[in-house]
């Protein structure tokens, strides 16, 4: 506590009491009105005295005769302790009021309900909010003591672990600098009051550095009690205060009231102290201030109000946090709750999952049924569509196997059995009858109900046995140009496809079938169907040709949606299947005008195995 020494002169005491008493008879009335709100015996005052008894009283003497005056029908007792003993006097509840630091007054607003009336105004700082530091000082000498990080191993000494304005104020400033004074310093020893001691240890070679309340060393200095070169000061901050000091700054000293205090007592002691008169050397109270920085600083370094904040048991925490354990189990409940109501949920949606997966497989199986039946009697169609020319087609073999028979019985009974003859008749018997056989095969494979089978194609000759296959069925089938791509060599470039052969081969059969159909106006001599095929990036392209009539630009692009036709007497379902069993091997299917502008050119692609390796 900073020394009121200079007591009021009788005149401004005079003036004092005189503007008290007016403020006292308009706030609170006659003396008659608050009279039965007052203690019996003395009104008592706890006063913390950091430097001793004898000078505390000599300091805070000029307080009791003001406030006998200003208040009057009371007698004011003042009480000097020192920290341990304020204390035990608030604890047990022998005061009335107490003046202290502002870190006592926080522990006691804490424990004991106390509340701040007023607040000391100190001439040596700007605020009342930024009044009280400390200051670590260490002996001139010792020049390699600059930064409190460098006492980590020296010999620390201080008054009191529960000084405020003394080591814990400077103890939150070595905790930032990454200092623990119990820890991290050879020795930390506390003195106890008064501060002088432990500047005498520092004299005496007992510690390295030591902490005292700012202005200290400067009251000491301008008594003759230190020099102003004896010490150092370690972490000097600047800013508006007048004394050097190692921290930041906090709260001045509360004049508090405690519970069982009268409150009318309280009013009149808050409003004759608001109504003091400035001491010559500049102290006066003021309004309460605020005295967050301080529960801050206790936060910090886990004491005081929050020393509980050390403790690091299960209960300790409990105890501490639990109305947030209370939310986090309400939270894991609700979120128990959640999880199991959403396993449910997704029990009966996979559930219904699966089933609607079973019955979408079962679709999709009859489906694929279906389309198989369906291109099995498409294959019929084309057959039945080709019927008189297969007829024509077999009756060829048929009349030459009968010519031939005929020959040979008419020779035989003629008696010319020569065996040369005999024998070319009977081997062109068996050309005929291997040819006849041969267009069965093909149409028995093209017709024939099997299961859907993917497998690796040589394209260029699946295109071949197509082609072979069509013109077999024809009775006047027209000029098929297969062009190939060719390697340098002018070989074949061998390019294969995953995919079904029977549809691919009725794919290129409708195809080369409906190019037919195109050609009717056409005399037989000038039909000519193109199928082109070669290598496109990753896929490989194949064309049919033809030159005739064409289809409008406008009708191109419903060619291939079912039931759609351009012939008197199609059904449009052919280009339909076509388009669907292309697609169904990853590839695409258009139509465009053909080569030149004449005719039509209906195209297809299919992925090829391997592009790189393809030749």
């Amino acid at each position: 506590m900073p020394a009121l020494r200079c007591h009021l002169r009788n005149q401004r005491l005079r003036h004092g009491v005189a503007v008290g008493g007016l403020v006292l008879a308009a706030v609170l009335g006659p003396p008659g009105a608050w009279a039965a709100d007052t203690p019996a015996g003395p009104v008592t005052i706890g006063i913390l005295a950091p430097d001793g008894e004898a000078q505390a009283a000599q300091a805070w003497a000029h307080l009791g005769e003001y406030l006998q005056a200003a208040v009057p029908g009371q007698r004011f007792e003042l009480r000097h302790y020192d920290l341990p003993g304020l204390g035990a006097a608030v604890a047990s509840a022998e005061l009335h009021f107490f003046i202290a630091n502002s870190g006592f007054y926080v522990g006691v607003e804490a424990a004991h309900g106390a509340s701040r009336i007023a607040t000391l105004q100190n001439p040596q700082a700007l605020s009342p909010t930024e009044a009280i530091a400390s200051v670590v000082l260490v002996p001139s000498g010792r020049r390699e003591l600059r930064r409190l990080a460098d006492l980590k191993g020296q010999r620390l000494v201080a008054v009191s672990e529960d000084g405020f304005g003394g080591f814990q104020v400077a103890w939150r400033e070595m905790k930032a600098a990454g200092l623990d004074p119990h820890t991290d310093t050879a020795a930390l020893t506390f003195t106890g009051f008064p501060m002088r001691r432990v500047l005498q240890a520092l004299r005496d070679g007992q510690a390295d550095a030591g902490i005292v309340r700012a202005c200290l060393l400067e009251q000491l200095v301008r008594q003759g009690d230190a020099r102003d070169d004896e010490f150092t000061v370690l972490n000097p901050q600047g800013g508006p205060y007048r004394c050097q000091r190692s921290t930041r700054l906090y709260p001045d000293w509360p004049f508090a009231t405690l519970k069982q205090t009268p409150n009318d007592l309280a009013k009149r002691v808050a409003t004759a102290l608001l109504a003091m008169p400035t001491t010559s050397d500049g102290h006066a109270w003021t309004v309460p201030t605020d005295y967050q920085p301080v529960r801050e600083l206790f936060r910090d370094l886990e004491i005081g109000p929050y020393a509980d904040l050390r403790e690091r048991s299960l209960a300790s925490l409990a105890r501490r946090h639990w109305p947030w354990l209370a939310l986090a189990l309400l939270a894991l409940t609700a979120w128990a709750v959640h999880s199991l109501c959403v396993n449910r949920l997704v029990e009966r949606r996979t559930a219904q999952l699966r089933q609607a997966m079973r019955e979408r497989e079962r679709m999709e199986h009859e489906a694929r049924a279906q389309q198989d039946k369906l291109d099995h009697l498409s294959r019929l169609g084309i057959l039945g569509e080709m019927s008189s020319m297969l007829a024509h087609e077999l009756n060829q073999p048929l009349a030459a196997i009968a010519n031939f028979a005929h020959g040979i019985t008419r020779r035989i009974e003629a008696g010319r059995l020569e065996p040369a003859p005999l024998l070319a008749a009977s081997n062109d018997i068996a050309e005929q009858a291997q040819r006849a056989s041969g267009i069965m095969q093909r149409i028995r494979g093209f017709v024939g109900k099997r299961a859907l089978r993917r497998e690796r194609l040589d394209l260029p000759a699946t295109l071949r046995g197509a082609v072979a296959l069509f013109t077999s069925l024809q009775a006047q089938a027209p000029r098929v140009d297969l062009q190939l791509a060719t390697d340098a060599r002018g070989d074949d470039v061998h390019v294969g496809v995953q995919a079904d052969r029977l549809q691919v081969e009725q794919v290129l059969l409708n195809l080369m079938k409906n190019a037919l159909d195109a050609m009717a106006a056409l005399p037989a001599a000038q039909r000519r169907i193109v199928l082109a095929a070669r290598p496109d990036g990753e896929y490989f392209r194949v064309c049919v040709s033809d030159n005739g009539s064409g289809v409008d630009a406008a009708a191109l692009p419903g060619l291939f949606e079912p039931f759609y036709t351009t012939k008197p007497d199609g059904v449009g379902l052919g280009l339909a299947i076509c388009k669907r069993a292309v697609e169904a091997h990853g590839g695409r299917l258009w139509a465009e005008p053909g080569p030149g502008g004449a005719g039509l050119s209906v195209c297809f692609t299919l992925p090829r195995t391997n592009p790189e390796t393809d030749a």
